[in-house]
């Protein structure tokens, strides 16, 4: 990404022309740290912020301070939903070498912490993938797919009106009253200003789907516990594919593992979180 007025090594601060990186947007507080506005319209439902949201604005200010301008491990722990509003973001740095660095960041709002990360950070580049064991699926194109999916009469969330989301009409059979056997989504992805994806957005695609347990026809709001997103590489322009998986859905709980491919079959980032169901 080519550097441009309000980066940092080429990540973008306060790009006017994207609402992803206006919403995201951080400044240095007095005394250290970071403050930023959370904008109510990244929400998924009754105010309640996105997770992936709210790991990009800790990530952007754990950037800050590091000579490295790439998140590559996030591993974020949601202590309360969170709502639009002013927020601080503390930043303890740990330590710092030539290939990365590592910081833990903490965001506060007025009702007190909403989550923890820690933050890896490194420069990534172009690499050659040695292997890999999951290689983009095939799927329709974009315009062959389904546009993002909401009941009658039920208001689409700020989040999706923010993202271009496509779902491969393999995965869609829960919206017509068919669960599958198994609780998968897959689902083409980008922002709807037309920013390109970069790591940061990588960060908000990984917890952009619906719970993968609709899929089996288990519905109804799955508040994320945990979360941990690895980003293996710079994605290409264009469109990226989430797919989204259970493993187990047992007891109120349930496990999540997402992957990213970008628009050249790239895998570009990898996810894994632990998130409540309804019982």
């Amino acid at each position: 990404m080519g550097n441009h007025p309000g980066t940092l090594d080429g990540v973008p601060q306060n790009h006017p022309e994207s609402a992803f990186d206006r919403a995201t947007a951080v400044s240095v507080a007095e005394g250290g740290g970071a403050v930023a506005e959370l904008d109510p319209g990244w929400e998924v439902g009754g105010g309640i912020l996105n997770g992936g949201y709210l790991m990009a604005i800790a990530a952007r200010a754990a950037l800050l301070g590091s000579p490295h301008p790439h998140p590559v491990a996030v591993s974020a722990t949601f202590l309360r939903a969170s709502a639009g509003g002013p927020a601080s973001v503390s930043v303890t740095s740990g330590p710092a070498g030539r290939t990365l660095a590592n910081g833990v960041a903490v965001l506060s709002t007025d009702a007190g912490p909403a989550l923890t990360a820690q933050v890896t950070t490194a420069t990534l580049g172009e690499v050659p993938v040695d292997w890999s064991a999951h290689p983009m699926p095939a799927v329709p194109a974009p315009e062959a797919c389904v546009a993002a999916l909401r009941p009658d009469g039920v208001p689409t969330p700020g989040l999706v009106q923010r993202l271009d989301i496509r779902f491969d009409p393999a995965t869609t059979g829960w919206t017509e009253g068919r669960p599958a056997a198994e609780p998968r989504l897959r689902a083409w992805m980008r922002l709807s200003d037309g920013r390109e994806p970069d790591p940061l957005a990588l960060l908000l695609f990984a917890d952009a789907l619906p719970p993968a347990a609709y899929a089996i026809g288990r519905m109804g709001w799955a508040p994320t516990v945990q979360l941990q997103v690895l980003v293996r590489a710079l994605p290409a322009p264009g469109w990226c594919l989430v797919e989204n998986v259970n493993t187990e859905v047992a007891g109120g709980w349930t496990d999540e593992d997402c992957r990213i491919w970008d628009s050249t079959g790239r895998l570009v980032a990898q996810s894994r979180q632990l998130a409540r169901l309804p019982r």
